[in-house]
């Protein structure tokens, strides 16, 4: 498949009849679309899968396959095709802090993108599961809207050499377009801290063998997936779905294999074979059970 053919899949996939302009405007449809077309989400590491993050590999999982995958996989799709349309980026480390006990400093489980328009650094994230992030210019105390009406903003730590970061991306809005680690407030709250520094491949082999591997992890103990809506969220973690349409919050659970992989294509767009659902750890009781019987 040539380079072209790849960038008319991808747009095909995200249901774009042409490619955006290469400015800013241009970035914030494309990661828009994405974000509403390609969910978040973590079920091949709950189903024992490696998670490849070359650009072959994306590809095919994420726009020939039509998966979802996370940050490493989603933002390595998002890097490609902003390169072949003339906006070259480079991935950045960050450190989440989104449900993060005070003190703590968690690893470096997120990647993200920096890039350049008209001589301004810019950030961009199509692959944060806990909620939608626009493109920012990276300027202190830029801020941004969405339509769920959250607020965001990038802040200077003014600390250089700060361990969590030289930035910090900040949310303020209803707790309800998120995937609910968010506090029950609307006032600003840390996102995820990063620096400036630059990354090499083996770094984010590294991080996401790190993420998609560790014992008792959050990707590796919970089924984890999210989309972003029009006017808000959905999210879906374990048997809880969650839908918000503005400020206006659904959530209900999930009992049954069946009713889960209904969800998963009806809301977030994604096929998974019966016999793969079944095969999550999250329904392992339900699969004991019904050998016991």
């Amino acid at each position: 498949m040539t380079t072209a053919d790849r960038l008319d899949a991808y747009l095909a996939r995200l249901g774009l009849e042409s490619a955006p302009a290469p400015d800013a405007d241009g970035l914030a449809i494309l990661q828009a679309a994405q974000r509403r077309r390609i969910a978040f989400e973590n079920l091949d590491v709950r189903l024992g899968r490696p998670i490849l993050i070359d650009g072959d590999s994306v590809f095919d999982k994420l726009v020939t396959r039509r998966r979802g995958g996370y940050c490493f996989e989603q933002n390595r799709l998002f890097a490609d095709m902003l390169g072949t349309l003339g906006l070259p980026a480079r991935p950045l480390l960050a450190r989440v802090l989104l449900g993060a006990a005070p003190g703590d400093i968690p690893p470096r489980t997120h990647t993200l993108l920096l890039l350049e328009i008209e001589g301004q650094p810019w950030v961009a994230d199509a692959g944060f599961g806990g909620s939608f992030v626009p493109p920012l210019p990276l300027q202190d105390g830029a801020e941004a809207t969405t339509p769920d009406g959250a607020s965001h903003r990038l802040r200077r730590t003014d600390q250089p050499g700060d361990v969590l970061g030289d930035w910090l991306l900040e949310r303020a809005g209803p707790t309800a377009s998120t995937d609910g680690r968010s506090a029950e407030t609307d006032d600003w709250q840390p996102q995820y801290a990063f620096h400036l520094d630059p990354v090499a491949p083996v770094d984010l082999e590294q991080c996401n063998h790190w993420t998609s591997t560790r014992a008792a992890s959050r990707f590796t103990t919970l089924h984890i997936v999210s989309i972003v809506l029009p006017d808000g969220f959905a999210a879906l973690t374990e048997r809880d779905l969650s839908m918000a349409r503005g400020p206006i919050r659904e959530v209900r659970a999930i009992t049954t294999p069946e009713e889960y992989r209904v969800a998963l294509a009806d809301v977030f767009g994604l096929t998974l074979a019966p016999d793969d659902v079944a095969a999550l750890p999250l329904f392992a009781p339900l699969n004991s059970s019904s050998a016991a019987e």
